[in-house]
């Protein structure tokens, strides 16, 4: 009887650490900047930006229009493993964002389960990687001359 206890609980320690190493992949995953295009509203595709900030093992970010410019905070952010849901109000309407993980740098998901969302990582480059980007780009151009 002891060992089936002993078993028991050592079952239940090994589901909460599965269970917080998938939340912290996912938060990891999914920290930083996102653009998405969220196709088929009202308004036409729009293009949103997404800026989402790890904080300890949850997040928490804000909406941009594709300009940059602050559209909306995020109220509230769902997590389970790959895939977020992200709260917020637009235009007057409180409205969610499920995102899925695709691969390393893209996301599929809905707006309200209604209106399709893709949407890619925005990569930052910093100091001399971006000087070799420049430089990559500037060779290529001189090629196709």
């Amino acid at each position: 009887m002891e060992k089936i206890k002993l078993l028991f609980a050592g079952l239940i320690l090994l589901t909460s650490t599965i269970s917080l190493k998938a939340q912290t992949s996912t938060v990891e995953y999914f920290a930083g900047s996102w653009t998405v295009l969220l196709k088929g509203t009202p308004n036409g595709d729009v293009r949103m930006i997404f800026k989402l900030d790890k904080m300890k093992d949850s997040l928490t970010g804000v909406v941009q229009d594709s300009t940059g410019v602050e559209i909306a905070k995020i109220s509230k952010i769902d997590q389970k493993e790959n895939e977020i849901t992200a709260y917020f109000t637009a235009q007057g309407y409180d409205v969610n964002l499920v995102l899925t993980k695709k691969d390393d740098d893209h996301v599929t998901g809905s707006l309200m389960g209604m209106f399709e969302a893709e949407g890619e990582r925005i990569k930052v480059v910093k100091g001399k990687e971006k000087e070799k980007e420049k430089e990559k780009e500037t060779e290529k151009a001189k090629e196709k001359q």
